[in-house]
């Protein structure tokens, strides 16, 4: 099979014109990590069968694949063909093509959504502590609540002493019962920066009383700093809406230019055939198992945030989120929007027949082929960690280079 190519500043333009174009790199996660266009997502050709329907929902949606000279997108293009993709093209010249072009190549996954994140604390001077002054908060029994936004599991194997686990989306719902004590000053932390970023921005964003500081770098910044950290814990926040909680998550999402809609207007936009639409529901996994609108799937809005490329590769498509408080999708949808992405929120619906059954989950991919973050797990070398943390702040630089992003921050 001949598979016709693009040229990199077609795929260029196609970016910068919001177009929707669905850049994937064929390579395996691993190597996709050492080098890769800014909206490129990451799905091998092994896995195609697994994920493409899931993650590309429109057959005829444009697709660009390209490897870096391993010969794997003739069977790219064959997978695809085979389930019924009929718009599929490869980058002229691969990766070395887009570098010889002149464009930007970026490290590590979930990059854009790491770069947003230093672009919202380099604009919005998001407060932060360095792990020696929480360190040092914790030792003094002062009025503070440290709030882990990761996942659970990660939560679960480590965490800052005392820490309560309150994944991303949740904060806004939560933090009036983490933290009833406005003079409580609240401590957001994640494993390195972003979602930390994000959280601690959310709060403020999101008129919270209590004063809201970043964990400066995260669980590997406490690491480097020789902290001691937690292993095992089970603590969770109750649900507890800070104060105007839900009206203020509203307004944060109208300022970004997110839209709330009902059921007509949903139906409208799935009847649209020519646009992508992805549906998340970003409640919690035991609150979409047990009932969810039909057509929504699920992930967690703190993850969604910061996974974006693994969710939705379809760059320029549309997203509708969904949560019965609406909290959560309304927080999720602002920062999804100043991503660039055309985001709704469907109001109500919960009241009709709902599905009932858990999340539809991807196979993980070998571990063999999975890029090793090095903020996850406890036997990551130092020097990994500090490179990652060097990586991270020098984003922001990176992406003015790229010039493809069209962020905003309000």
């Amino acid at each position: 099979m001949t598979v016709p190519s693009v040229a990199p500043s077609l795929v260029r333009a196609a970016l910068l014109l919001r177009e929707e174009i669905a850049l994937l790199d064929v390579r395996h996660e691993a190597v996709f990590a050492t080098g890769h266009p800014l909206f490129a997502a990451n799905m091998a050709a092994d896995r195609i069968a697994l994920e493409a329907e899931t993650r590309l929902p429109r057959k005829d949606v444009p697709i660009v694949i390209y490897d870096a000279g391993e010969g794997l997108v003739t069977v790219a293009a064959d997978r695809l063909k085979a389930l019924g993709y009929t718009n599929v093209r490869q980058l002229d010249g691969g990766l070395q093509g887009w570098k010889s072009a002149g464009y930007e190549v970026f490290e590590d996954v979930n990059s854009y959504a790491k770069a947003f994140g230093e672009l919202v604390e380099s604009r919005r001077h998001t407060p932060s502590l360095a792990a020696e002054e929480v360190d040092a908060l914790i030792a003094s029994g002062a009025n503070i609540q440290i709030l882990d936004v990761r996942r659970f599991d990660e939560y679960a194997t480590m965490n800052i002493p005392g820490s309560i686990s309150v994944p991303g989306a949740e904060l806004v719902l939560r933090a009036g019962r983490a933290a009833p004590d406005p003079e409580t000053t609240i401590i957001v932390n994640c494993a390195g920066r972003t979602r930390s970023i994000i959280g601690t921005q959310s709060l403020i964003n999101a008129g919270v009383a209590n004063k809201v500081r970043a964990l400066r770098n995260g669980t590997i910044g406490w690491t480097l700093a020789k902290q001691h950290l937690e292993h095992g814990s089970d603590r969770r926040g109750e649900v507890g809406a800070i104060k105007g909680g839900e009206a203020n998550a509203c307004d944060v999402a109208y300022r970004a230019g997110v839209r709330h809609i009902g059921s007509e207007e949903m139906v409208a936009l799935r009847a649209q055939a020519n646009r992508t639409l992805y549906c998340f529901d970003v409640r919690s996994e035991e609150e979409y198992t047990a009932g969810h609108i039909t057509g929504f799937r699920h992930y967690a809005g703190g993850q969604l945030v910061q996974e974006i490329d693994m969710a939705a590769p379809v760059r320029g498509a549309r997203i509708v989120l969904t949560d019965h408080m609406s909290v959560r999708a309304d927080m999720t949808a602002s920062w999804l929007a100043q991503m660039g992405w055309e985001t709704y929120v469907l109001e109500g619906g919960y009241d009709a027949s709902l599905e009932i059954g858990p999340p539809r989950v991807i196979p993980k991919p070998d571990p063999s082929h999975r890029y090793r973050r090095p903020y996850e797990g406890t036997d990551v070398k130092e020097s990994a960690m500090q490179a990652y943390l060097d990586w991270e702040y020098g984003l922001v630089e990176q992406l003015r280079r790229d010039g493809t992003h069209g962020f905003f921050v309000i």
